[in-house]
């Protein structure tokens, strides 16, 4: 291997993200964008900048490596958090601002340092970062909406340092135990809601709403480390299904005063804690433990806003609700097989009507800008634009082209983030105001070296799967049948198959060495809308199974190139669950598979995804006993080329579901191969064992599908 590889590039790189600018938030005036970016595509030191949305011109705001940081100091809380959002660079991975984005707030090396944005006066009035005076470790610093008082939490408790003072108060009580926690999210509510906090500021600075979590009731696992065997196992709460969940309450609590009060909400009926919005209104969004009812509750009395139901589950939409200055609030809805947008008023909400039309699907609530809401939507699912709504100027595209698209807005000005299929792997242009004009913040990722992808994408049988086939940069068509490596994900939550060049990279590095590579998002994946989604209620393997193999044959059918005789499959989470799958239950389509870190048996996934989707086995266990694969072992045909791989430290996908299902093979003679990979997590950020596994899956694969001479 030389340097300049690209699988040493790929993981060097930690898939390109290195050096493209993230995280944005822009200032009320609309003349500053703050960001996160490294310096170059393989620093992996992420810093915070600021950028002038007029010019363009940049600043350095802080510098990690200039503040002493150490990775090695990341509390252990930390660490999981940025394991639950998959964050794989160092440094300052996140910030927190006032309203008025004077003044910026970020954790490193379990210490808080703060900058002045506007100059400002006191410590700091420079611009540059300075230490502030908390207890540590500190997590989660966030500064009051006022600029002038910041909390965090430190040892399971929410403490509040007043800057002007430099005095520093617990505004939560001390943990009453080992089990319980102030102020922080709970695993599944980090894995499974996309919520990472676990506590909100009033508008005005003077309370908190404060989560408490006691997850003494949930499952203790032991995650042992083989290869130092003198190191003791770590101790994880993991609510798996049909096992207890962490019991979740609230309290606001006053700055001023000792005054810590309890939030009353039916917490037996609706368990979940899924969101919170704090402005005009205290809303808190609850759900049953089915996850078929949905509550939206003013969180100050206890009025129930708004509840929404399904036979199957409500979906918890990232980034709603939200609330314009005038009070209404933004809410989703399933409608016509849509998911559609709301605006009403709070005590309104219940009646409200969608203002998106049906087909636009919405998939997340951006932000918004005075009365203005942007958000991503999808009416073709290989493509995710923006559209923004308001009461004057209606519904709006703003950003539409073929590919994915983001946005963050403020005072007039709107940063889009952009991922097409041409040459560039992103974008970033920042529209301030009627200036037709958009100045653009830089990117320094690198560029891969490698043929530029060119997927050709079809719809495959009746349902329209949306499927894409790469083929290598020198092969031409008709000259010889390659064989097949479908490189799937195919489960809920997540698209392979988009109109960006970024999705494509390490398929078309596949392809290169000499594989027709096929891609298909099947029934269950998202960007399609409810009916879509629900189809693999009850069954999380016979429809995603079927819609690859349909995808296979209709890719076949259009290019003859494709070898069906010599199928390969390849994925990781649910995509390694579903190449066991394969292999087990379809050996006549698939000779090979790589099965990373697989859910083998759906009993030792989360309450949270896996009760969505197959209920709860202590009610009924048929769908997970349908669902899982260690009786496919025993039942197995034929046996088929079989790699699995599993980190030892995944936390979340637990290696256990590889070993059973390895013991179950060899309780059924059936022959393949495991690949431990020691102290690595889900995510494998690891350079060197991030550009091996691409090596050793294609050598895998060139000797199963064709005894090396691939």
């Amino acid at each position: 291997m030389t340097e300049d590889s690209f699988p040493r590039q790929q993981a060097r790189t930690r898939r390109f993200t290195l050096g493209a600018p993230r995280a944005f938030s822009v200032s009320p005036d609309g003349e500053r964008v703050l960001f996160l970016r490294t310096r170059s595509g393989d620093d992996p030191v992420t810093c915070l900048w600021e950028a002038d949305a007029d010019a363009g011109a940049e600043r350095l705001v802080a510098d990690p490596r200039a503040l002493g940081a150490d990775e090695d100091k990341l509390p252990p809380e930390e660490r999981a958090r940025r394991e639950r959002v998959r964050e794989t660079a160092g440094g300052i991975v996140s910030y927190a601002t006032d309203r008025q984005h004077a003044l910026a707030v970020f954790p490193l090396s379990g210490q808080v340092y703060a900058v002045r944005l506007d100059g400002g006066v006191g410590e700091g009035s420079g611009g540059e970062p300075f230490l502030l005076p908390t207890r540590t470790p500190a997590l989660d610093p966030r500064p009051d909406p006022t600029g002038s008082k910041v909390a965090y939490v430190h040892e399971g408790t929410v403490r509040v340092l007043d800057l002007a003072a430099s005095e520093d108060a617990a505004v939560s009580p001390a943990p009453e135990g080992a089990t319980v926690t102030y102020g922080l999210a709970e695993f599944v509510a980090a894995e499974e809601m996309h919520r990472t906090r676990g506590y909100w500021w009033s508008p005005d600075g003077t309370r908190l709403l404060i989560a408490r979590v006691d997850d003494s009731p949930v499952l203790r696992w032991h995650i042992a480390d083989p290869a130092n065997p003198e190191r003791e196992p770590v101790t994880v709460a993991y609510p798996a299904a049909g096992t207890p969940n962490a019991d979740v309450s609230l309290y606001i609590a006053s700055t001023a005063s000792q005054e810590f009060k309890p939030v009353e909400w039916d917490r037996d009926t609706f368990p979940y804690l899924a969101t919170v919005s704090w402005a005009d209104r205290l809303l808190i969004v609850t759900q049953t433990r089915d996850q078929k009812v949905m509550r939206v509750i003013d969180g100050e009395d206890g009025q129930v806003l708004r509840e929404d139901s399904d036979p199957d589950w409500v979906d918890v939409v990232p980034g709603v609700p939200a609330q314009l200055p005038d009070g209404r609030v933004v809410w989703t809805a399933m409608t016509e097989d849509t998911h559609r947008l709301l605006i009403a008023a709070a005590d309104d909400l219940r009646s409200a009507q969608p203002l998106t039309p049906p087909g636009l699907q919405v998939r997340q609530v951006l932000g918004t800008d005075g009365d203005t809401v942007y958000f991503s939507a999808s009416i073709e699912p290989t493509e995710v634009g923006v559209w923004s709504y308001s009461a004057t100027a209606g519904l709006t595209e703003v950003a539409t082209a073929p590919g994915v698209h983001s946005a963050t807005a403020n005072g007039g000005t709107v940063v889009i983030s952009s991922s097409e299929l041409g040459a560039s792997l992103g974008s970033v242009a920042v529209r301030k105001g009627e200036r037709a004009e958009a100045t653009e913040i830089a990117s320094r990722a690198d560029e891969p070296n490698l043929p530029a992808p060119e997927p050709r994408f079809l719809s495959a049988g009746p349902e329209g799967i949306r499927t894409a086939v790469l083929f290598p940069s020198w092969h031409e068509p008709g000259s010889g049948q390659l064989p097949v490596l479908m490189d799937p994900y195919g489960g809920p939550h997540a698209q392979r198959v988009l109109k960006a060049r970024g999705a494509f990279l390490a398929s078309q590095w596949l392809a290169e060495q000499g594989f027709a590579v096929v891609i298909a998002d099947g029934r269950g994946t998202s960007g399609r809308g409810p009916a879509w989604d629900r189809a693999v209620a009850g069954d999380l393997a016979t429809p995603v199974l079927e819609d690859q193999v349909t995808a296979l044959f209709a890719a076949a059918a259009q290019f003859p190139d494709l070898d069906t005789n010599r199928v390969g499959i390849r994925g990781w989470s649910f995509g390694g669950y579903l190449a066991a799958l394969a292999v087990l239950r379809r050996p006549d389509v698939f000779q090979a598979g790589i099965a990373g870190a697989p859910v083998t048996d759906w009993r030792l996934y989360d309450t949270h995804y896996t009760e969505r989707y197959l209920g709860n086995p202590a009610l009924d266990d048929q769908p997970y006993k349908s669902s899982s694969l260690n009786d496919d072992a025993q039942r197995a045909v034929a046996a088929r080329s079989l790699l699995i791989i599993h980190g030892l430290a995944d936390d979340n996908v637990v290696v256990a579901h590889s070993l059973r299902l390895s013991a179950s093979l060899l309780a059924a003679g059936y022959p393949h191969a495991v690949l431990p990979l020691s102290g690595v997590t889900h995510m494998t950020p690891q350079e060197v064992v991030a550009e091996n596994l691409l090596l050793l899956q294609v050598a895998f694969l060139r000797e199963a599908l064709s005894g090396g001479a691939v």
